[in-house]
């Protein structure tokens, strides 16, 4: 079996007793780089580090124990993008023509953003030679598939328990716009159609009780985790979180800083208000 195939996609981790319609996702903080992956890349390991959504799982480690799923995924976004369609493929780097109905023409795609990157989030190329389909369809197969049918479960479970999910989709962003004066962090609900408004609200008025500058949809509005399972309407709810990476890491480095156990602990602060909040309204 191969190296990356052997790995597991996720880490699921689960409450003793759920107690409440919350689940909270990190697609980005995977760090299980195959060896096959390094041997292919024309970057070092931390380059290609630059991309992850670094220690995120970490900072979200309260969810569990307070009472709310948290699903992990291990594989790199480098080498899987989780946040994307599963077949999001530049053409640029295959070595033949892919199936037509293979989607080459999304914004992300353009970028060198797809479901497998052509570059780093620094916009370096990421390989010394083009792609076969099968090693992408590997991928997609082994890695994003299992992480969104393991999602997607936890999601009808937690609505078949408690009415309604209410899904938090975790990442990281760079140095914050607008520098010293931006937000700590960024609330996406897709401008108000992946999540019932109230629910953003109630995320937002948490997180600023608990000293955090929140911002709405901008830059972040939401990717297509909150976009594909934000369907109020089914009431399955979901937010995309994106964090200042400098509030807890050096992000040169790819290192916790002092900053990281201050973060986490106000984060399990916000997450212990949010677990015990009436959401009914869902």
């Amino acid at each position: 079996m191969d190296q990356h195939a052997a790995l597991a996609p996720f880490d699921l981790f689960r409450p003793a007793v759920p107690r409440c319609p919350l689940v909270f996702a990190s697609p980005h903080s995977g760090r299980d780089y195959p060896a096959e992956f390094l041997e292919a890349a024309r970057l070092d390991a931390t380059a290609l580090r630059r991309s992850e959504d670094a220690f995120v799982e970490e900072l979200f480690a309260a969810a569990p124990r307070l009472g709310a799923p948290l699903l992990a995924a291990r594989f790199p976004r480098a080498w899987c993008d989780a946040n994307r369609e599963p077949w999001e493929l530049d053409p640029s780097m295959f070595d033949a023509p892919l199936p037509a109905w293979v989607n080459s023409a999304s914004p992300r795609v353009g970028a060198g953003l797809g479901t497998i990157a052509r570059v780093v989030a620094s916009g370096e190329a990421i390989y010394r030679r083009r792609l076969s389909f099968c090693e992408a369809e590997r991928r997609v197969r082994s890695c994003w598939e299992p992480f969104h049918a393991q999602l997607g479960a936890l999601m009808e479970e937690t609505r078949a328990r408690f009415g309604a999910c209410l899904l938090l989709d975790c990442h990281s962003m760079p140095a914050p716009p607008g520098g010293a004066d931006g937000p700590d962090i960024v609330l996406g609900d897709a401008h108000g159609t992946s999540c019932a408004p109230r629910a953003t609200r109630a995320v937002e008025a948490a997180l600023q009780r608990h000293g955090f500058r929140v911002r709405r949809n901008d830059p972040y509005a939401g990717g297509y985790i909150t976009r594909h399972y934000g369907r109020p309407r089914e009431r399955l709810h979901a937010i995309q979180i994106e964090i200042a990476r400098g509030l807890y890491m050096d992000e040169a480095r790819i290192e916790r800083h002092a900053g990281f156990e201050r973060l986490r602990a106000a984060l399990a602060a916000v997450i212990a208000v949010l677990v015990e909040s009436d959401w009914s309204f869902l």
